[in-house]
């Protein structure tokens, strides 16, 4: 395959500045066009953005570059502060903005998607609200297709729920492919699922991360091409840290050497089932005192009060998190650790005996897959996507969703069998390279392909 002209677009963008055009200008007196992300400093004028665009897109499509699969590619984001355009390693960035009241609308549509694909509403499509959300998707749409009248694009890559309507709007001329990303299933209700499968329909192919949700999608009536692709890390990026860097991670939050660390990782939001781990903790404190749970994550872009869409729901589920704990008088056996940077958040995964992924539903789940590589079994909820790569007892542990008790029992059962929690972080290391990002460059290469020999 000749090197492709990839354009991508997701909602959210790989760096989130602190600062806007106008400030960073004040600060360097002059910028160029495409800005270049390698002049700006880290943790001052911007940071990376949490999640899935920086641990699994990104890679990928600096992985492409080198591998010359594709050239030049340009990336379109939702990015409310900062210069219009970046360049990063090859790609130039391209930062759309959205007046307030628009934007208002399209956070509280795609909120409203989200929402019901959770099962956490069941909620009818609104009309005022889906004039913000179109807005939003024509904003990216129209400089996508002024990007294409210079560039003549081979692709377009369009990631996640927020941009669904893209494969519509850019019409039948273009090639184009989806990436679904949250969980799916067809228990929806019946105006969503038929609003969600009609826009899928408008891409040459849709991806998604796990077996049943092409199974639901097919259930649903979708007609068009799906492939399932498992998420993607790059590996090289977790690396086992220095004693040092362990030893500083520990100090700095206060654990002592011979203390437990049972490590959460993700999100601080409702979805995410923290309170379930919390709960879990006095059963496991009758049995061993010495037990820290370590809650590392903070918000998302939706949720950044600078340089995102400003909702509410870290704040929000941090407090009622701090009351139950609080409330079960464990304040001294809880660390909320907040935003880590990737060498804390490698001593965090050394440092821990376990992990726990708490969430209520998930589309997969990649920071089980972080805990494998670094050899730690992950006790996962069926709710999560990644629970079908789970061989209960062999290279981690299963449990229901909000089930406390139950997960208490499977926390103190790797607790109590230090060798049976090594053996089974050795499997998972194994089953983590189902996840790599030489699978996925290949798995995304091959549909890529694929979608343009047949059009």
């Amino acid at each position: 395959m000749q090197k492709l002209k990839l354009c991508l677009n997701t909602q959210t963008p790989l760096v989130r500045f602190n600062l806007s055009y106008d400030e960073l200008l004040e600060r360097y007196n002059e910028l160029p066009d495409p800005v270049p992300l390698k002049m700006l400093h880290e943790g001052v004028d911007y940071d990376f953005a949490t999640g899935g665009v920086t641990t699994m897109v990104y890679p990928l499509m600096k992985k492409m570059l080198s591998d010359k699969i594709i050239r030049s590619p340009h990336w379109v984001v939702l990015n409310p502060v900062g210069p219009h355009r970046i360049s990063v390693n090859g790609i130039i960035m391209h930062n759309i903005s959205l007046e307030t009241s628009a934007l208002s609308g399209y956070s509280r549509f795609k909120e409203a998607i989200w929402r019901n694909v959770h099962h956490i509403e069941k909620t009818p499509i609104n009309p005022k609200q889906l004039t913000g959300f179109g807005r939003y998707n024509w904003t990216c749409c129209e400089k996508m297709l002024n990007l294409q009248v210079e560039n003549d694009f081979d692709l377009f890559y369009i990631h996640d729920f927020q941009q669904l309507p893209i494969g519509a709007m850019l019409g039948p001329n273009v090639h184009k492919i989806f990436r679904w990303h949250i969980p799916f299933d067809s228990n929806l209700k019946t105006s969503w699922r038929r609003f969600i499968v009609k826009y899928m329909e408008d891409y040459d192919a849709v991806i998604m991360s796990c077996k049943k949700y092409i199974e639901e999608l097919k259930k649903s009536g979708f007609k068009g091409k799906a492939y399932q692709i498992y998420p993607h890390l790059d590996e090289t990026a977790y690396q086992k840290p220095s004693k040092n860097n362990v030893d500083g991670f520990c100090e700095k939050f206060g654990i002592k050497d011979d203390e437990k660390v049972v490590l959460v990782v993700c999100r601080i939001v409702p979805v995410k089932g923290q309170d379930a781990v919390v709960k879990a903790m006095p059963k496991i404190l009758k049995r061993f005192q010495n037990v820290k749970l370590v809650l590392a994550g903070n918000g998302s872009f939706s949720g950044s009060r600078k340089g995102g869409l400003g909702l509410m729901k870290t704040p929000i589920w941090k407090g009622v998190l701090e009351y139950l704990i609080k409330d079960l008088g464990i304040e001294n056996n809880v660390i909320f650790t907040g935003y880590l940077t990737p060498e804390e958040l490698n001593a965090a995964y050394e440092r821990a005996d376990l992990t726990v992924f708490p969430s209520l539903r998930d589309g997969f789940g990649l920071v089980a897959v972080e805990s494998w590589l670094h050899k730690k079994p992950c006790i996962i909820s069926v709710g999560a996507g990644i629970s079908e790569l789970v061989k209960e007892g062999e290279n981690g542990l299963l449990f229901t969703p909000k089930k406390h008790t139950e997960l208490a029992e499977k926390i103190l059962y790797l607790l109590s069998k230090p060798e049976i929690r090594d053996r089974m972080g050795e499997n998972a290391f194994e089953t983590a390279k189902k996840c790599s990002l030489e699978k996925g460059v290949k798995s995304v290469s091959n549909v890529f392909s694929e979608v343009l020999e047949h059009v």
